[in-house]
């Protein structure tokens, strides 16, 4: 009778281990969960960190400067497919998340971290490549910004904090 209530229990154990993890893998499948907000790592299990020095995406923006209200085209660009991504615009004084995305490509959607529409993650699991998206700038000064992206290649493998160059405010003295 005890082998019988241990295989019952091993059963049980592997079909709740086993839920746990698909009802985990779909949750991120709809775009980055909100714990990821401030550091913008996945929150996956057993991922991998790739250095960012070693990636192959880009961040662009065709403009070097901006005003305050002012739309700011983003393009991430990337040599190789990625399921997963998440991006936000930063002040450069003091890393806080700042504006807000306003055009956003198929397989995204916006997500609240501190205010509404300041991130944009995926919303699907369709391989992705180069996508266009359009940030506002607050209507208040906020100094010079960068945009961050994070990239999950698959669900073990990721990048971090891939940078944009800077795009400085205009008309700061």
């Amino acid at each position: 009778m005890e082998d019988g209530g241990r295989a019952r229990t091993a059963i049980v154990g592997w079909a709740c281990t086993t839920l746990c993890l698909v009802s985990c893998a779909a949750a991120f499948s709809q775009g980055a969960s909100l714990s990821a907000c401030t550091d913008m790592m996945p929150r996956h299990l057993r991922v991998q960190l790739h250095s960012s020095n070693n990636n192959y995406v880009t961040v662009h923006t065709n403009v070097s400067f901006y005003f305050p209200g002012d739309k700011v085209p983003v393009t991430v660009r990337s040599t190789r497919d990625y399921m997963g991504f998440m991006l936000q615009a930063r002040k450069v004084s003091n890393n806080e998340i700042a504006g807000t995305f306003i055009f956003l490509p198929p397989g995204s959607k916006l997500l609240t971290c501190f205010e509404d529409g300041d991130t944009v993650t995926h919303s699907d699991k369709s391989l992705k490549r180069n996508l266009s998206f359009v940030w506002k700038a607050p209507d208040q000064p906020i100094g010079d910004i960068k945009f961050f992206i994070s990239i999950v290649q698959s669900y073990f493998v990721y990048w971090a904090k891939i940078e944009s160059a800077v795009v400085a405010q205009g008309g700061q003295n």
